[in-house]
C-alpha cells in the first residue's frame, strides 16, 4: 500500500515565479506577471498509447514494464491516515485532507504511475461559489456555518487516484419470475380486489462488457461522498503530464490494485443484477444464485480533480468536496441541535392542531 501527495512547480519564463495550471484554459499562468505557457499538445498516437489499459493479472504478478512504475517519498498524518509528500525544503505543513498539522518524515514507496488524468475545468472561485451555495441549502445547519467555512476553510485543488477497470463478464443465474394477478375477496361492503403474485422458476445467462468502472484508490475521504460526485466524463482524459499538476497536489493510491478490483466487482455485480432482473422479466423478480466468469480484466490508473475545503468547527474536522470537472458538491456537515428540536416541536404542534380540528369536526 502506498500513499503520497505530490506538488509540481514550473518557473515562469519572464519573472521566475511559479506557474500554475489554469482550469479550463489548457495553459500554465503566472499570477504575478500574467505570462501564459500552453500545455504541450500530444499527438493522437501518443494519446492512444498513454490511454491504453494494462493487464490486471500481469500487474498483480508484478510483471508490468519498469516504465509503468515510479517511486515517491512520503510522510504520515496521524489524524486521518493520509501520507503527504513534502518538498525537500519543507519540514511541516497542514494535511490537505483533515487540516491537521503534519511534520515531515521519510519513507519511499514504489507504485504504479498514473497513466491519465482529467484536467481541472472548474477554477477556485467557481468552486467556492458552488460550495457556498451548497452550504446555504443545508437543512438544520448551525447559523453562520456557510460564512465560517468560507472564511476559515481554504480550498485545495487535489487530484485523487482512481482505478478504472475493464472486464468481459458472463453470468449464469437462477431465480423466480413473479406475475401479478388479482382476485376478489369478501362480499357486500367488505368486497375488495386483492393483488397476488404467482411465482415460477427462471434461469438463464447474461453477458456484459464493462469499461472504465471507477474505484477511488484512496481512503483519505469518505467513499460514499466521492461516489456522489459522479459521473465523470472520462472521454476528456488526457495523458498524464506534470504540467496539469502545477499548483495542485496529486495523492498516491492507498487502495492497492487487488482490493480495488474486488470493489470494482461489487459495482459490476449491481449492474449484472439489474441485467438478470430484466432477463427474468415479469412484474417482480427474485435472484437465487449468481455465478459470474470474468475475462480480459484490464485497468488504468487515472487522477481525477477535486476542490476540497477541510476546516475545524467546534473542535471537529469537516470536509467539503467539489467535483473539479462538473461542480457537483458533497461533504460532511454539523447539525444544529436547537434547530432540530424546534422543527420537531413545530411538527408536534401541527399534528396536535390537525387532530384537534378533526375532533372538533366530529361534533
Amino acid at each position: 500500500m502506498t500513499d503520497a501527495t505530490t506538488e509540481h512547480r514550473f518557473p515562469c519564463g519572464q519573472c521566475g515565479a511559479s506557474l500554475r495550471f489554469t482550469p479550463g484554459q489548457g495553459s500554465l499562468t503566472c499570477e504575478y506577471c500574467g505570462f501564459a505557457q500552453p500545455v504541450p499538445e500530444v499527438s493522437e498516437d501518443a494519446r492512444a498509447d498513454a490511454l491504453q489499459t494494462l493487464d490486471l493479472h500481469a500487474a498483480l504478478a508484478e510483471k508490468l514494464a519498469p516504465d509503468a512504475m515510479e517511486e515517491t517519498r512520503v510522510s504520515h498524518c496521524d489524524t486521518c491516515g493520509a501520507e503527504v509528500q513534502f518538498d525537500p525544503n519543507i519540514h511541516s505543513t497542514e494535511c490537505p485532507f483533515c487540516a491537521s498539522p503534519v511534520v515531515a518524515d521519510t519513507g519511499a514507496h514504489r507504485h504504479i504511475k498514473p497513466q491519465a488524468l482529467l484536467p481541472f475545468k472548474l477554477g477556485q472561485d467557481d468552486a467556492h461559489a458552488k460550495m457556498t451555495k451548497w452550504l446555504k441549502s443545508l437543512w438544520f445547519a448551525p447559523n453562520g456555518l456557510a460564512q465560517y467555512a468560507r472564511q476559515t476553510g481554504k480550498l485545495n485543488g487535489l487530484y485523487l487516484p482512481y482505478w478504472a477497470f475493464d472486464a468481459d463478464t458472463h453470468t449464469r443465474y437462477s431465480g423466480q419470475r413473479g406475475t401479478h394477478y388479482y382476485v376478489t375477496v369478501g362480499s357486500g361492503k367488505d368486497k375488495r380486489t386483492v393483488r397476488r403474485t404467482r411465482w415460477t422458476r427462471a434461469s438463464g445467462r447474461v453477458a456484459r462488457q464493462f469499461s472504465d468502472v471507477l474505484v477511488v484508490a484512496s481512503e483519505s475521504l469518505p467513499r460514499k461522498n466521492l461516489r456522489a460526485l459522479e459521473p465523470w466524463t472520462l472521454g476528456e482524459l488526457a495523458p498524464y503530464a506534470t504540467d496539469y499538476l502545477s499548483g495542485f497536489r496529486a495523492e498516491g493510491y492507498t487502495v492497492d490494485l487487488a482490493p480495488g478490483f474486488e470493489i470494482g466487482k461489487e459495482r459490476m455485480a449491481d449492474v449484472i443484477a439489474a441485467d438478470i432482473r430484466r432477463d427474468i422479466g415479469g412484474d417482480e423478480q427474485r435472484i437465487d444464485s449468481v455465478d459470474t466468469d470474468y475475462a480480459d480484466e484490464r485497468f488504468k490508473h487515472v487522477l481525477l480533480p477535486i476542490w476540497m475545503a477541510a476546516y475545524r468547527y467546534k473542535d471537529k474536522s469537516y470536509r467539503f468536496i467539489v467535483n473539479g470537472q462538473s461542480g457537483r458538491v458533497q461533504g460532511e456537515r454539523p447539525y444544529s441541535a436547537w434547530k432540530i428540536a424546534f422543527a420537531v416541536t413545530l411538527g408536534l404542534v401541527f399534528v396536535a392542531g390537525a387532530f384537534y380540528v378533526a375532533e372538533m369536526g366530529g361534533f
